[in-house]
């Protein structure tokens, strides 16, 4: 009956969408948003701190991000496995299921939710969404070896009962490559993970692949170009998103779900909304532009019916005297973080 009723909806909706002159049936979501951090892996072990002052900007979530690597010439990757008595590699604690497992934890005690986000290091800094192989057989042992990584923070994820899992982080190549595989690695996933999964792509290529509908969010790093010029003033910034906002919402339409930033983040640099995903830090630092990419976002984009919520990028354990640019701690872009994350839904 709960079927029927939602597929006469569908059809009403469609019907009053059509003579609207819209051509999708508009996507509501209407669970809790999610206010994320993307939590750095800590270098060495931590203990509660960190979270408290997450918990204290008005956060409700954080993102944890385990790396694996694939080295030079190779077709496997290499990653720390859950019964290794030490790391077998010169890795940051906070990658390591070890690491992982500890921050869950922590994160628990405060009541944050948690998102378990793989990350792919590529040979020398190689871009992850250009990651393919010239050999079928190259490609099925990476594909063996990734599977083995992500179903062993899968059953992390199960086991000290996480609420989100993301399959993989901007891999566009290889998702429109090899679809079969994707399909098969969530169904495999929800073998041992009952929580919510989402994928999380690079902002120009979301509407390029059809995993979507394998999962409960569609996930966005969404670093989408805002404005031109070394230190755009706010009116320059009016409406920015409008243009982003109409093709997130056709996209959640599209496959009837909610969308979810799964990366958000803006450099204290000049020019640094022309193109927000660049990691030059080069440019003269400007924390004024990062603060009003911050206002623009929570004023144009939060209300949207389709979003789900940020995990803004990213933040630090530790607030260090040469923060990473694209770190808000400390600047004013903080300020604003803080005032929207505690009072808003």
């Amino acid at each position: 009956m709960v079927k029927i009723k939602k597929i006469l909806l569908l059809i009403f909706f469609s019907f009053c969408a059509q003579s609207c002159g819209l051509t999708y049936v508009p996507f509501k979501y209407e669970g809790k948003k999610f206010k994320g951090l993307s939590l750095v892996a800590p270098p060495d072990s931590v203990g509660i701190s960190p979270f408290v002052k997450i918990k204290n900007t008005g956060a409700n979530a954080i993102s944890l991000m385990p790396y694996a690597f694939l080295p030079e010439n190779e077709n496997k990757l290499r990653f720390s496995k859950i019964t290794d008595i030490e790391t077998k590699r010169k890795q940051w604690w906070g990658e390591t299921p070890a690491g992982i497992i500890s921050c869950i934890k922590s994160a628990k005690t405060l009541g944050l939710s948690v998102m378990i986000k793989p990350h792919l290091w590529l040979k020398h800094g190689q871009f992850t969404g250009d990651l393919n192989f010239k050999n079928e057989s190259d490609f099925l042992a990476f594909e063996d070896s990734y599977t083995q990584y992500v179903l062993q923070y899968a059953k992390i994820a199960q086991e000290h009962k996480v609420e989100m899992f993301c399959v993989g982080t901007e891999l566009a190549t290889w998702v429109k490559k090899r679809p079969e595989y994707w399909r098969n690695l969530c169904l495999e996933l929800r073998k041992v993970f009952k929580g919510s999964i989402t994928y999380a792509e690079n902002w120009d290529v979301i509407a390029d692949t059809d995993l979507w509908k394998h999962l409960d969010f569609i996930g966005v790093d969404a670093y989408f170009p805002l404005a031109k010029g070394a230190n755009p003033s706010p009116k320059d910034l009016k409406g920015s998103w409008q243009k982003h906002n109409k093709t997130l919402a056709k996209l959640g339409a599209k496959f009837q779900k909610p969308i979810l930033f799964t990366e958000l983040g803006y450099k204290a640099n000049d020019h640094a909304l022309e193109k927000p995903w660049e990691v030059d830090y080069t440019k003269p630092y400007n924390e004024d532009i990062q603060k009003e990419a911050y206002l623009v976002f929570f004023k144009e984009v939060w209300q949207e019916p389709w979003f789900a919520g940020v995990y803004f990028w990213k933040w630090f354990p530790s607030k260090e005297k040469n923060l990473e640019s694209f770190s808000p701690q400390g600047r004013k872009a903080e300020k604003i973080l803080i005032e929207n994350y505690t009072k808003l839904n």
